[in-house]
């Protein structure tokens, strides 16, 4: 593990810090890393895996299909596309301090909540199997909410900085946020998208409470929460029957069980050590969405649970350290810092586990890819964004613990 304790000596001005407590005590100095290292090759990992796995679930998918004009490698190369522009993309991201992000957190999220308007408008908005998710620009096409969940952990952070000395009033604390929020889940449901609505409403919640405010906040939430789900659930058709199928996926395998009763049989098929790269049956057209929401199907089937267990063992030591990060953060008084860090950490962990538990019956379906995996140009994108914003508040840590300007 990298070191991140301080240097011995401290120039001459510079404020004492305390040293990171996951420092690793030497007898020699060793040159301390600009960045996390371990975090950077989970990452690597992650996008990786991703890569391939995306070619071989979508291999057959794209032979078949005249729209790829009956090119094998037509997924490949757009996911290898988008990596390239995520990482452009997160190569300047590293590029701006954190103090920066907080001054534009609230027009960045004015600006998201534009997108999700302007998805909703017809003709500009692009609908595909009866959800508006979509703002086609010419070349690619942009998911609003994907840019929503950056956006949301950014205003969260901030909001909770600013709001820190009311944190135990429930009128100036908790109330505007849930306007807020309760505006962007409407217009996320117009489309609709229930998943990202509850990543967005989890990122907001967890860094509310992370930020130290008061426990009677919540209290109301404990049941408001669940009822609210449960009524959209109730009253809404399609729903509805998603919990029905997931429920009992056996009793309409052909219906509303479909998805998920071949996602099972890929788990089923894959044992201890999978079936071999390549070699997946449900993804010869009898899973859906195999190269996008049901990618952790197929690695299951041709993985199986050992390269299940190393995707899970990725994701928990990315969210590990992200916690890490801001923990760290937060013993410098960083505290937007720190809320990012670990707001970071909550939405790709709680996406991850909907997506796992999607796929392998736990819970109902929603259409949540797997973050760094999943075939999609923009949830890609904005998770190495993410990823670079997280670095960057490390590599701000790392300064400031050595008495060097961020």
């Amino acid at each position: 593990m990298v070191s991140l304790a301080p240097a011995r000596s401290t120039p001459k001005g510079a404020r004492e810090v305390p040293p990171h407590p996951f420092a690793v005590k030497t007898r020699t100095r060793t040159p301390q890393a600009q960045f996390d290292e371990l975090l950077l090759w989970v990452l690597t990992g992650l996008i990786a895996l991703g890569l391939v796995m995306v070619y071989s679930s979508s291999i057959a998918t794209a032979e078949a299909n005249k729209f790829t004009g009956y090119q094998p490698t037509y997924y490949l190369l757009r996911h290898g596309a988008y990596i390239c522009v995520g990482l452009i993309a997160a190569l300047f991201a590293f590029q701006v301090p954190v103090q920066m992000w907080q001054s534009n957190a609230p027009y960045l999220f004015l600006f998201g909540a534009a997108l999700l308007m302007l998805v909703l408008i017809p003709g500009l908005g692009r609908e595909v199997n009866g959800s508006r998710r979509w703002l086609s620009l010419l070349v690619i096409n942009l998911q609003p909410s994907e840019l929503m969940k950056l956006f949301a952990v950014l205003y969260a952070a901030d909001y909770t900085v600013r709001k820190g000395k009311v944190g135990h009033l429930f009128s100036k604390a908790f109330v505007p946020m849930f306007a807020v929020m309760l505006l962007v889940g409407w217009l996320l449901l117009l489309e609709p998208d229930m998943g990202a609505v509850v990543v967005i409403c989890t990122i907001a919640l967890a860094t509310l409470w992370l930020g130290g405010f008061n426990l009677s906040v919540f209290a109301g939430l404990i049941v408001a929460l669940p009822l609210g789900f449960a009524a959209l659930t109730v009253f809404s058709p399609y729903r509805m029957q998603r919990v029905i199928g997931f429920m009992d996926p056996w009793a309409d395998p052909y219906g509303k069980g479909y998805q998920l009763s071949h996602a099972l049989i890929a788990f089923g098929r894959g044992e201890w050590f999978g079936v071999g790269l390549g070699g997946s049956v449900e993804k010869l057209f009898y899973l859906p969405e195999a190269h996008t929401d049901f990618l952790m199907a197929v690695i299951a089937e041709e993985l199986g649970l050992v390269g299940v267990a190393a995707v899970i063992a990725l994701f928990a030591l990315l969210v590990v350290r992200a916690f890490q990060i801001g923990r760290y953060a937060a013993f410098l008084e960083r505290n937007f810092a720190a809320l990012v860090a670990q707001g970071i950490g909550v939405w790709i962990g709680i996406q991850a586990v909907i997506n796992i538990g999607v796929n392998m019956g736990v819970l109902p379906t929603k259409g949540l890819t797997l973050p760094f995996l999943s075939f999609g140009g923009s949830g890609l994108v904005v998770n190495c964004i993410a990823a670079a914003l997280l670095l960057r508040v490390d590599y701000e840590n790392r300064r400031i613990a050595r008495g060097l300007p961020i």
